[in-house]
């Protein structure tokens, strides 16, 4: 018997050291596999370039960085963003998103909504609070938890964007040679909601001013572009868009089905996002909507928010960005394109966020004129910002 107990006590604390071992390296493993950053030789920046990126008011519309159990407020070794390399990046405003739930298979073409939730298995295996592994509405305030961590502890670099005035706050202290970062909580997909139009009020509560609708599978309130059917906005969709508009709240349509963007189009005449995408014609996949739909975004005086990975873009490095740039500026418009990298949103990138000086310089490099990259670096987001976020 004695012997049984010191085989069942070693046992146990090889166990425990297994278990604790996993906890600490298999989080950041998987962060390598599904957010690297391809080798690459040092990009080439002119000066003149640089002194053009410095003096750019640059906005990126996703990034699921809060996703990952990494301190954004230290320089990274892996993935693709934190506030240092945003700020080296000359970054001045970032959509922060929260991704709740991905799905087990996920594919760009078709997804069950009931398929095993990858996200569950991973806030498990990063220690978040036990409140969020079977919550979607408590993963979503802990991401937002993360962000104002973030805030308290570094106020003189990050400032979570909740209206208007805080973004005018953040431009003018940016202009008079302050490096702070202005951040804006998004969410993924409407499920946080979890059926429930009070939790709106809740996550609002805690800083979210951007609403996706959908993201890999169909939810509440409607189809996703990579559902089981081109399915239109349900009732519960329908009172989720009257919400937003009402509270002043950015709509973003990116992984909506092209039902639930034409149903959103009927119902109001706000600037719609589509926040990291490509164009259709650029790149034929299944990913980017049509052009006419784009087009038809773009004339609510929406934006259209390019992506930096192979899958929308067609090719991933700074010269293929710049080209499907241009591509969505022959399309829509100088006036309707951003950028959306989908950092850290398990992509492949050519760069991180430190290096979009790589970008301008690709951008000039396909001729376009310093008034365009001005827009599409930033001032496209800035105006649609400023239309839809209350004082």
């Amino acid at each position: 018997m004695r012997a049984f107990g010191k085989f069942l006590g070693r046992f146990l604390f090889v166990s425990g050291i297994a278990l604790i071992a996993f906890l600490w390296f298999a989080p950041g493993y998987l962060e390598n596999q599904l957010n690297p950053v391809a080798d690459h030789a040092p990009y080439e920046i002119s000066e003149a370039t640089q002194a053009l990126h410095d003096d750019l008011v640059i906005g990126d519309w996703h990034a699921d960085s809060l996703l990952w159990n990494r301190d954004l407020l230290d320089r990274g070794s892996r993935g693709q963003v934190d506030i240092p390399r945003l700020r080296e990046g000359n970054v001045a405003v970032q959509v922060f998103t929260a991704v709740t739930k991905s799905p087990a298979g996920l594919n760009y073409e078709q997804n069950a909504t009931e398929a095993p939730d990858n996200i569950t298995r991973l806030s498990i295996a990063q220690l978040w609070p036990p409140r969020t592994w079977d919550s979607l509405l408590e993963r979503a305030l802990y991401q937002a938890e993360r962000l104002h961590d973030y805030e308290r502890r570094a106020p003189d670099q990050i400032k979570i964007i909740r209206n208007a005035t805080d973004l005018e706050d953040v431009l003018t202290r940016r202009a008079a040679g302050e490096d702070i970062l202005g951040a804006i909580l998004g969410i993924e997909g409407g499920h946080p909601l979890e059926g429930d139009l009070a939790n709106l009020d809740k996550l609002t509560d805690a800083g979210y001013r951007l609403v996706g609708l959908q993201h890999f599978f169909d939810n509440e309130l409607g189809g996703s572009l990579h559902g089981t059917g081109n399915r239109g906005l349900t009732d519960f969709g329908r009172s989720v868009v009257d919400a937003v508009i009402e509270r002043g709240l950015i709509l973003d349509v990116a992984h909506s089905s092209p039902q639930v963007a034409r149903d959103v189009l009927a119902m109001t005449d706000i600037p719609i996002v589509v926040s990291h995408t490509g164009l259709h014609s650029h790149c034929r996949v299944k990913r980017n909507f049509t052009d006419d739909l784009m087009k038809d975004i773009a004339a609510t005086g929406g934006v259209i928010g390019i992506g930096y990975w192979r899958d929308v873009t067609c090719d991933e490095t700074p010269a293929g960005i710049a080209t499907a740039i241009k591509a969505a500026i022959a399309v829509v418009g100088e006036d309707h394109v951003s950028l959306g990298s989908d950092f850290d949103g398990s992509v492949r990138t050519a760069f991180d966020t430190s290096e979009l000086a790589a970008l301008t310089q690709a951008l000039l490099d396909a001729g376009l004129p310093e008034s365009q990259i001005r827009k599409v670096m930033g001032e496209n987001m800035l105006r649609v910002l400023r239309a839809r976020l209350d004082p």
